[in-house]
């Protein structure tokens, strides 16, 4: 799958634009703040619904304006795509595909995969447990329809009793009808645990061999799914930490709250690593994510890197565009000297100044 063009107008410091994009490696280049990361945040928001900064969609609305739109045409198994989407200040936003209006966001995923790079990423590592539950997230959701919807499920169910644990320091009454909502968290609950457990080990499979060529064969990278609770056990938990709930006000077992561990030579490098382990291992992480996209669904997904390749060194810059050669590429970057002492390819350039872009 390719993307194929891309239209916006009244999105982010972009009133009008229209780009025609190659199949192959497409880079974006001028100094900070001119608007290259927008385009990257245009086209994931066309295949995901959602911001990979997870901005609102009134602050994706060029300032002064009411609604923004944007149009991705696509190519897909020598069929042509278009994903139109209206995004509105004070609406939900519309989408169509091929013009037919879908009624939920979550009929979009899966007609493009995207695997999203940025600085922030090369932190996933040492960051909080959250960045990670979202980087599982984000790609079962691409992946599986059924994920998404057992999330969703979940989300709310949990939104729903914390609120209630709430109102039972009030309303002691109200404590009876925790046993309906409990049966519901582990119902969904269960299923998201259970896909988690499955998607780590295909992860396992692939990460081992990329972390073990990134590191020059010197460190091989395991990847631990960190359960709160076992699935088969979630409702029984639920049940014996009542009490805790209650006194805490919050739920404090289930999948919300999760982790990987990420180890090497027996070392969690979340805590111990270096930083050059961390960097490499979420490298790994993002290259077998390209791996397991092609797996899952045999097409290679889209790839945008948002300024990565300055905070690389020379040996993962070359490995990182050595193993994308293959991949219609989105790039932004400052310069183009890094890709010069690479010898890299470039199939076409697009200088980005105030909002402006010149092929």
């Amino acid at each position: 799958m390719i993307i194929e063009s891309l239209m916006l107008e009244n999105f982010r410091n972009y009133p009008t634009l229209q780009l025609a994009l190659d199949p192959g490696t497409n880079i974006f280049y001028g100094d900070n703040a001119q608007g290259k990361t927008n385009i990257l945040e245009a086209v994931y928001l066309c295949g995901t619904t959602k911001s990979h900064k997870g901005s609102k969609d009134r602050d994706m609305i060029l300032f002064g304006k009411d609604e923004a739109h944007l149009r991705m045409q696509m190519l897909k198994n020598n069929s042509h795509i278009s994903v139109d989407m209206h995004l509105r200040k004070n609406r939900s936003k519309g989408i169509a595909i091929n013009q037919v209006p879908i009624r939920k966001a979550s009929e979009l995923f899966g007609v493009a995969n995207f695997v999203f790079f940025s600085p922030e990423d090369l932190n996933i590592i040492k960051n909080g447990p959250s960045e990670r539950r979202r980087f599982l997230d984000m790609e079962l959701c691409q992946l599986d329809a059924v994920y998404l919807h057992q999330l969703s499920g979940y989300q709310k169910v949990l939104q729903q009793r914390n609120r209630l644990l709430k109102d039972i320091s009030f309303q002691s009454q109200l404590e009876d009808t925790l046993d309906i909502w409990d049966l519901q968290l582990a119902e969904y609950g269960k299923k998201v645990i259970e896909s988690r457990e499955r998607f780590i080990e295909r992860l396992n499979g692939i990460i081992h061999q990329v972390h073990e060529s990134l590191s020059g064969g010197r460190e091989s990278l395991v990847v631990t799914y960190e359960k709160n609770v076992d699935a088969d056990e979630f409702y029984d938990q639920l049940v014996k930490n009542r009490e805790r709930d209650l006194r805490m006000r919050v739920s404090m077992t289930g999948p919300h709250r999760d982790d990987i561990c990420f180890q090497t030579g027996g070392i969690d490098i979340r805590k111990f690593g270096s930083q050059g382990q961390q960097r490499t291992a979420a490298l790994s992480l993002k290259l077998s994510e390209i791996e397991l996209v092609k797996q899952e669904i045999g097409d290679p997904p889209i790839l945008l890197l948002d300024d990565v390749l300055s905070e690389l060194d020379s040996h993962r810059q070359k490995y990182l565009l050595e193993s994308i050669h293959d991949i219609q590429t989105l790039i932004t970057c400052t310069g183009l000297d890094d890709f010069v002492q690479n010898q890299f390819q470039i199939n076409r350039v697009f200088q980005v100044s105030e909002g402006k872009i010149l092929q």
